[in-house]
């Protein structure tokens, strides 16, 4: 594996629902400090956090960061297509997407987890899922500073997956600067102005 698919492969367990890896956090730290300083110190930083934390507690942070607040959404989608139809098509080209690198999900796995993008990238095809990732890189740059707003833990994963892609250009600054002032965009069938 390259150091990024290393990097993808433990941002992946660590977005993940915490009662699926709280047990594994010493093999987590050991593939975190294999990565250059800017993908790995995030992660260890994360995984203190989570060994001082216990898995309790964790879980439920989890829960009230990813569940219970729309900024901090790990659906990719979610930041350009909102809750529309839109979204709907996204997600199908998507799993199509997958499907045709020889990656099926399960029917309780949205394609458009960033948990999921992240272990296409690092275990099925790393060039295209690093595409995806970039393609999603507003949403991603946006999710990274709300959860560093919120003072969350795990911005420091998404601080992680950040710095394993380019930096911003222009354009894509111009795109986190508009998502964040007027959010996802809503569906506008019906709605008569």
């Amino acid at each position: 594996m390259t150091p990024d698919q290393i990097a993808w492969q433990t941002q992946s367990v660590l977005l993940g629902y915490p009662d699926t890896w709280t047990d594994d956090l010493s093999l987590l730290r050991r593939a975190a400090s294999t990565l250059d300083t800017a993908v790995g110190r995030p992660l260890l930083g994360f995984l203190d956090d989570a060994s001082r934390v216990g898995a309790s507690a964790l879980a439920a942070d989890y829960v009230a960061t990813f569940d219970q607040r729309k900024k901090c959404c790990l659906y990719l989608t979610y930041y350009a297509h909102g809750d529309t139809r839109k979204r709907g098509m996204a997600l199908l080209a998507l799993k199509q997407r997958y499907a045709a690198a020889g990656l099926s999900l399960r029917d309780d796995e949205l394609p458009d987890h960033l948990a999921v993008a992240l272990e296409y990238a690092a275990t099925v095809d790393p060039a295209d899922g690093r595409d995806l990732l970039i393609a999603h890189r507003a949403g991603l740059e946006l999710l990274r500073l709300a959860l560093r707003e919120a003072k969350s833990a795990w911005a420091g994963v998404l601080t992680s997956v950040c710095a394993t892609l380019p930096p911003l250009r222009g354009d894509e600054s111009t795109a986190v600067a508009r998502l964040a002032a007027q959010g996802p965009p809503e569906e506008q069938v019906g709605v008569y102005r």
